[in-house]
């Protein structure tokens, strides 16, 4: 199916049947519960757990394969944003320019950024990739505020030529008229869910990033890029330039941020240089290792845990852990209280510190080196007990008579 391998085929299902689904799958607690607190099924996030999968994904591509540790991927994830924006504002208000452009203009600036950075490998390919990064945080912040109006950053506004649409045109993005925050919500007792135009686009474009990230994965290329990171040395003893294929799978990764960028523009028309900082380029990098670098799914799980933990654990106050701990005599209240509140709100980066802490020891393969740990476990359980179900079988076999 697709081109692709069974095995491929069925994890692009189950991908695709858990972003149809996330409206649903996200809100397993009552709204009007205590529980609500840790429903995720609203738009706003779950357009970034798809957003920060595409984005970690393309990341993946480049690091997972050929094992070079970028630091400076959000320059990427800014220049796309700042592209949809400045097409939203001049030509049209329809998302399918801006995500096009986003990526073309992301993927350029990859070239450019590469073509430099992959003279060297190693540490100092990363600390390349960060000097870019930070060089086109300060440009964005500052040097260049008449394109991207510094700090402040770049919107849409109502004097905004657009030329395409004319008088009367939609003032939010939108695709072909269906604006991408339209949403409707359906309510089944006490629970409520949302589904939103903008999330079904973000999830459409996730699944086609994916299905290529497959096919680059089990391609003659993929291979080679495995090949470089397996022994890049060895290869160049033989004669074979791997710069190409480092090139290349660099551009590719860019492309991915440009158009992670683009999307996060057309959800929220606003582009800032924040989006270029560091602290971002960390984040993907996280991503990655955390759900499992050079595995297919691994970087949308990592993406998808740690926008959660960001969006949800942080919102856990004092007063709601009182909340919750209010059945408890006043004493042993304050005292749980006390313990779990460092762990939440603003103290939610050091959970996920401890969780990653925990999954690089434990699990060096990530999230999903944890799911098949699992998975063989319940297998071996299975084989025991049919074993044993057999050797049963045999042991009640009347012997066949003389």
């Amino acid at each position: 199916m697709l081109g692709l391998e069974k095995r491929d085929t069925l994890l692009l299902i189950v991908v695709a049947c858990l972003v149809t689904f996330a409206p649903i799958l996200l809100n397993p607690f009552p709204a009007d519960s205590s529980m609500a607190q840790f429903n995720a099924g609203y738009p706003d996030l779950m357009q970034r757990f798809v957003i920060f999968g595409i984005f970690a994904i393309g990341f993946n591509i480049l690091f997972g394969l050929t094992g070079y540790l970028s630091f400076g991927h959000a320059a990427f994830l800014g220049v796309g944003s700042y592209s949809a924006v400045w097409m939203m504002k001049l030509l049209t208000m329809n998302v399918i320019p801006a995500i096009a452009l986003s990526v073309i203009v992301a993927g350029l600036f990859s070239v450019l950024i590469g073509y430099v950075s992959l003279r060297r490998s190693g540490i100092y390919f990363s600390i390349l990739t960060l000097a870019f990064a930070q060089m086109s945080f300060n440009l964005a912040y500052s040097v260049l505020t008449p394109i991207t109006n510094g700090e402040t950053g770049l919107q849409i506004t109502l004097n905004d030529p657009r030329i395409l649409d004319g008088a009367g045109a939609p003032s939010y993005p939108n695709l072909f008229g269906a604006q991408m925050n339209e949403a409707t919500t359906l309510f089944f007792g006490g629970w409520s869910f949302t589904f939103s135009v903008g999330y079904y686009l973000c999830a459409v474009i996730m699944l086609i990033s994916f299905y290529l990230a497959i096919r680059i994965f089990r391609s003659p290329f993929g291979m080679m890029l495995r090949a470089v990171k397996s022994n890049q040395q060895r290869m160049n003893y033989t004669g074979l330039n791997t710069k190409p294929y480092t090139l290349a799978a660099f551009v590719i990764s860019g492309m991915y941020a440009g158009l992670a960028g683009g999307l996060l523009a057309s959800m929220d028309p606003l582009a800032g240089a924040e989006r270029m900082q560091w602290t971002a380029s960390g984040e993907v990098v996280l991503m990655t290792i955390l759900g499992g670098a050079g595995t297919l799914i691994g970087p949308v799980l990592g993406a998808g845990f740690i926008k959660y933990f960001e969006n949800i654990f942080s919102k856990i106050n004092k007063a709601t852990l009182e909340g919750w701990f209010a059945f408890m005599p006043d004493g042993i209240e304050e005292f749980f209280v006390a313990i779990i509140y460092p762990f939440v709100g603003k103290g939610w980066h050091l959970t996920l510190g401890l969780l990653f802490m925990m999954v690089v020891i434990f699990l060096p393969g990530g999230l999903v080196e944890g799911g098949q740990r699992i998975g063989k476990m319940f297998r071996r359980r299975d084989r025991k007990s049919s074993d044993a179900e057999l050797s049963a079988a045999q042991q009640r076999q009347v012997p066949p008579a003389e």
